[in-house]
């Protein structure tokens, strides 16, 4: 174990003895880090927060804070749990959960959080995600795998991002965005299937062209009828496709309504 004699490191803190702990790091109560992990000069963890192994944790980012929520109450179970290599930098917050969801905030693994992001509480983020810089989620929002959100991009409390979706900059979310879309403007939007994104992950010609087709029957044949109507043609016709079912998935699940297509005004 590598801890710096200057890092401050509470004595109910669990460090595995690969993990490394720079100068000036604080290490709070109940907090435990897994092998490999590396938490740098002026962090600052707070518990109960568990790390996993391989996490690399930049100066001043502040990790396992109290929920911004008014009703958390000092002594309320609350809790963070942290996957596997993660990156995670400069002046970042992720907060612990709140017992109005289960008392737990979580960050899956392989994900990169680029400096000033902001992980409020009862978040569920996935795995693989990109949230670039100063990308910011209220209370209970849920990322699904591999989505990426362009800097500055704000999402509303409750929201639900996709897996597959891409979000430009400076979007501002306050719908669910379903899985493969691609989302962009200051009046944000779905604009298209992420089908760039899909080529990238080995998604096959069929699949992307399923999704295609199960993003004019939404966002532009829908129109003039009931939304419900137009998924139940998707099941019936896309049966076949994963990707598909996803994506009808993603909008039968949704407690907020979804955001409106590029014909929308």
């Amino acid at each position: 174990m590598a801890i710096d004699p200057n890092a401050l490191v509470d004595s109910s803190a669990k460090i595995h003895k690969s993990a490394e702990i720079c100068a000036y790091a604080v290490i709070g109560a109940n907090v435990e880090i897994g092998a490999g992990t590396i938490v740098e000069s002026h962090a600052v963890i707070q518990g109960p927060t568990k790390i996993g192994k391989n996490n690399h944790i930049y100066s001043f980012a502040a990790i396992g804070g109290d929920p911004q929520d008014i009703t958390y109450e000092e002594g309320q179970e609350s809790n963070l749990v942290i996957g596997d290599d993660n990156l995670i930098r400069e002046f970042c917050t992720v907060n612990r959960g709140t017992e109005k969801e289960k008392s737990i905030t979580r960050v899956g693994s392989n994900n990169m959080l680029m400096a000033y992001v902001h992980i409020a509480h009862d978040c569920a983020i996935g795995n693989h995600i990109i949230m670039s810089n100063n990308a910011s989620l209220a209370g209970h929002v849920r990322v699904h795998d591999w989505a990426i959100l362009g800097g500055f991009t704000l999402v509303k409390q409750f929201c639900m991002i996709g897996m597959h979706t891409y979000i430009g900059m400076g979007c501002q979310v306050n719908k669910d965005i379903p899985a493969y879309m691609v989302a962009s403007g200051t009046q944000t939007r779905v604009r298209s299937i992420n089908a760039e994104g899909m080529r990238r992950r080995g998604f096959s010609p069929n699949a992307i062209a399923s999704i295609k087709r199960a993003f004019k029957v939404v966002y532009r044949e829908s129109q003039g009828r009931l939304l419900d109507h137009a998924l139940e043609d998707l099941e019936a016709s896309e049966s076949d496709s994963p990707e598909v079912m996803q994506f009808v998935k993603c909008i039968r699940s949704s407690k907020v309504g979804i955001m409106r297509g590029p014909t929308d005004e």
